[in-house]
């Protein structure tokens, strides 16, 4: 990235702060305007700025961008409050989340020529985590009953960590198909191995960051501040750590920052208000994400755009997603509108990108590999415009048209746990 691009990215940032409430009062969002900016700025056609996605730092921003709102979603977490409703979100990670993965695997086999199995599992796992941030005015609308709001928030707040260790291993499978297994697996291990390292390294430095902080404030020996560094230390640590020995990095912050969430007891501060900084550099990563992702991957899709590849994003943003929703919550008692509401805000984000941008690393841009990554590419941009302009609008529909208060069965609970920073 050059200094000039450096430059853009920083001005484009500090734009869109001033006029981010703006914007989201005519639904555009972030993600959009960052990624339209990538592609008519940084076009390797005839864009002026240079972006060279080949090199290691690229990707390295990207994955660093993925383990910090990792780390951040999963520390973040509730888990007494979603306890009261955990049928909701349970129901969704586990029928949902596996339904979604099997049913876009087996119709980007299907729909899309000359992908391997291995290639098709990782189009349909990519493309299963949804991503809050594209769905933020549903999520912070206080006129929506919060119990919606939090599954909405649970579900993509733990989607894309659960669903990593697929993707991985579809990665791996199909670098060993297509013959690069002994240059593409920096690891030199299984990716099986790599979830288990990442796992057990996320659980040490989660758990033992919140206890030494928690220790540290009760004997005030951290310095204003220090909290929210520790917990930004130990999001990078445990991706970083877990890289360095061969393990998972993704699953090592997503661990850590489920297992420091549950660790924390200092009691004059809030887990959610130390997660801020590892967060907020996450958000801010994320805008270069987005402008990468207009600038390397929306021309790969444009490029390869075809009616299988239409047509496989248009299935995966409905059919793909609201069909296992339908399955997952039958016998729950909630009306066919707040099913078809929670069905269609499952937008695809920033955990799609990434893993596209690691295919591309790992894989290169081989004929074989380009099919899925145009796949990917389009689904996302679909997304990013489609949840991002509906979210207002069908927010409002479904408060006035349903009945919110007996959406969803069951005792209400007072407390928000659902929290998502609005760039």
């Amino acid at each position: 990235m050059t200094e000039a691009t450096f430059a853009v990215l920083a001005l484009l940032v500090l734009g869109w702060s001033v006029v981010s409430g703006l914007l989201a009062r005519v639904n555009i969002s972030g993600p959009l305007v960052f990624t339209a900016a990538g592609f008519l700025l940084a076009n390797p056609d005839w864009g002026p700025l240079s972006v060279d996605y080949e090199a290691s730092a690229i990707h390295r921003i990207a994955e660093l961008t993925l383990a910090l709102l990792l780390f951040a979603d999963a520390s973040r977490v509730s888990f007494t409050e979603v306890r009261r409703d955990a049928r909701f979100p349970a129901r969704l990670l586990g029928l949902w989340l596996p339904l979604t993965v099997v049913l876009g695997s087996l119709l980007a086999a299907w729909l899309l020529d000359d992908l391997t199995w291995a290639l098709a599992g990782f189009v349909g796992a990519t493309l299963a985590p949804t991503d809050a941030a594209l769905s933020a005015q549903v999520i912070n609308d206080a006129r929506i009953p919060m119990r919606i709001r939090r599954v909405l928030n649970v579900e993509s707040g733990l989607n894309d960590g659960i669903v990593t260790p697929v993707v991985a291993f579809a990665l791996a499978v199909a670098a060993t198909e297509l013959g690069m297994a002994e240059h593409h697996d920096p690891h030199g291990g299984g990716a099986l191995l790599d979830v288990a390292m990442g796992v057990a390294l996320g659980v040490v430095v989660g758990m033992g960051s919140a206890v030494l902080l928690t220790l540290g404030a009760r004997r005030a020996w951290v310095v204003a501040g220090g909290r929210r560094l520790g917990a930004l230390a130990a999001a990078l640590g445990s991706f970083g750590l877990a890289v360095a020995l061969d393990g998972n990095g993704f699953i090592a912050a997503f661990v850590a920052g489920i297992a420091f969430g549950a660790c924390w007891k200092d009691e004059s501060v809030e887990v959610e208000e130390v997660g801020e900084l590892p967060e907020l550099l996450g958000e801010v990563l994320a805008f270069v994400v987005w402008f990468l992702f207009g600038a390397v991957l929306v021309p790969v899709a444009f490029d390869n755009l075809e009616v299988s590849v239409l047509v496989y994003g248009l299935l995966s943003l409905t059919i793909v997603r609201m069909l296992p929703v339908a399955l997952s919550l039958l016998g729950t008692g909630l009306d066919r509108g707040t099913v078809l509401f929670v069905g269609w805000f499952g937008p695809r984000g920033l955990a799609s990108v990434v893993f596209a941008l690691l295919a591309v690393e790992e894989l290169g841009e081989t004929s074989a590999v380009v099919p899925a990554i145009a796949a990917v590419s389009l689904t996302v941009l679909l997304s990013v415009v489609l949840h991002g302009i509906s979210a207002g609008p069908f927010g409002a529909r479904y408060v006035r048209f349903e009945r919110p208060e007996e959406s969803l069965p069951g005792p209400r609970s007072r407390r928000s746990s659902a929290h998502v920073v609005q760039a």
